[in-house]
């Protein structure tokens, strides 16, 4: 079960309490879940209940009461604790839920973590006479349009030099009445390094990638190809993503979401490589990376309603270094044949590839198949 369908699962629990006349409340168009926060438990939290209560005209914790048993037994939940106020904890069933996962990222693409439908929100973003803001109004624009919301850009002034080089625009430039004031306005570039020297790309995240109220560095570093750049370890994690699909092609197997299992090489069974591999590592790392993509939507809603497209940046960080580790597991080793738990790796792999791509892109940031 994927954050997304968790969702609509609350949110079918809660019409299912209406319908059985337990709660008398208009069901929300949206239930938000995120790993629980302190005193929580399980996969995923939700505060729905808090939300209903007074609609409801109950305590939190009551209408969780009402809820939690039109959750438990659900396919793919394995447990609903309360906690607080009326917090539902919710457990899954983790073989499942990573199944379902990316099965999920692979049919939506680099959509993952869309809004379904326009939420029906005009936004207007206005910032001044600067180059990050721009670009940093023009991502969140990007961002919100994920979310559903239509979105127009404006800027006190604008240099087309900024078009040519970083590819970025807005819809009008010019002064904004009185009732429009400027609502995007992160801390310039100042400094001695000019950030479109720096390219296309390495421009962007040097400007995208810091929080609002830090100051941007936008020297050489964002250019060198080692680990010590962010933006490298994004791009090669993407690059390496892809290349398991090309590799595995050429060894006459494909991608089919399934449960990440051990391989005779993985035990040290079937392959001459001499020492077995650390298969709690293995686990460890698809864990991990699991956790990294299922946090991809609930990150996208965050930097929508925030217009802060470096938490996205950040994001794609987390998920490749989690990703790097389990990447080196995809492909047979040695006389290995290509197994089920292969090709559910490689789908793991090309999911990695998905989220990295889709996120790149909103940032305006390109993403190669080879680096």
């Amino acid at each position: 079960m994927t954050p997304v369908e968790l969702s609509r699962t609350v949110l079918h629990a809660v019409r299912r309490a209406v319908d059985a006349g337990e709660l008398s409340v208009a069901v929300p168009t949206r239930a938000v879940v995120a790993p629980p926060g302190p005193g929580g438990c399980g996969d995923y939290a939700s505060s729905i209940a808090l939300q209903l209560a007074r609609p409801a005209g109950q305590t939190p914790l009551r209408v969780a009461e009402v809820l939690r048993p039109y959750l438990v037994g659900t396919d793919g939940i394995t447990d609903v604790v309360l906690t607080g106020p009326g917090f539902l904890n919710i457990s899954l069933d983790r073989a499942a839920a990573g199944v379902g996962l990316v099965r999920e990222i692979l049919r939506r693409g680099d959509r993952y973590g869309y809004a379904d439908r326009p939420d029906g929100r005009v936004v207007q973003l206005h910032c001044p006479h600067d180059l990050r803001a721009v670009v940093v109004a023009e991502a969140s624009a990007r961002l919100l349009r994920t979310q559903g919301a239509l979105v127009r850009v404006t800027a006190e002034g604008f240099e087309d030099v900024w078009t040519s080089v970083l590819g970025v625009a807005v819809d009008a430039v010019g002064h904004a009445p009185a009732e429009l004031p400027v609502n995007v306005r992160p801390v310039p570039a100042h400094g001695s390094d000019d950030p479109l020297s720096l390219g296309r790309d390495a421009g962007r995240w040097a400007l995208l990638y810091p929080a609002a109220h830090d100051r941007p560095r936008t020297g050489d570093e964002h250019l060198v190809q080692r680990e010590s750049n962010p933006l490298f370890r994004v791009r090669y994690a993407h690059a390496r993503a892809r290349a398991a699909t090309r590799n595995a092609a050429d060894l006459g197997f494909t991608a089919a979401p399934g449960p990440v299992a051990k391989t005779g090489s993985d035990t040290g069974t079937s392959t001459g490589s001499g020492t077995p591999a650390d298969t709690g590592t293995l686990t460890d790392a698809a864990s991990a990376l699991l956790a990294a993509l299922a946090d991809h939507p609930r990150v996208l809603a965050a930097a929508a309603d925030h217009r802060a497209p470096d938490r996205l940046a950040r994001h794609l960080v987390a998920v490749a270094e989690a990703a790097l580790p389990f990447l080196l597991t995809v492909l047979p080793r040695g006389g290995e044949k290509p197994s089920a738990a292969h090709r559910a790796r490689l789908a793991l792999a090309e999911a990695v590839g998905a989220v990295l791509a889709g996120g790149l892109a909103l940032l305006g940031i390109d993403a190669p198949d080879h680096l």
